[in-house]
């Protein structure tokens, strides 16, 4: 596989912010936005983690916060969730 071919596979069409792994399930930040997203759920998490007064506020609210971000995510992959074994071959 070359870089182009990476490169390639990484590529989403307009209005999608996340890309699918190319190796098993889930999703990657290609665009700013998808960036920006993830680093805003991430520093919230660790805002929560750390703040929060008791171990159930914090599972709480994490867990939470964590489904609505994979929900947000999953929306915004241009190809959706699925196992994968490597780029996709046309």
């Amino acid at each position: 596989m070359t870089l182009k071919d990476y490169r390639d596979a990484l590529k989403v069409r307009e209005g999608y912010w996340f890309a699918p792994k190319l190796f098993g399930w889930g999703a990657t930040p290609v665009t700013w936005q998808g960036w920006l997203a993830t680093l805003v759920f991430a520093i919230a998490l660790a805002l929560v983690l750390t703040w929060a007064p008791t171990q159930f506020v914090r599972f709480g609210v994490a867990l939470p916060m964590l489904a609505v971000f994979i929900w947000f995510v999953w929306t915004k992959t241009d190809g959706g969730f699925r196992w994968r074994w490597g780029p996709d071959r046309d």
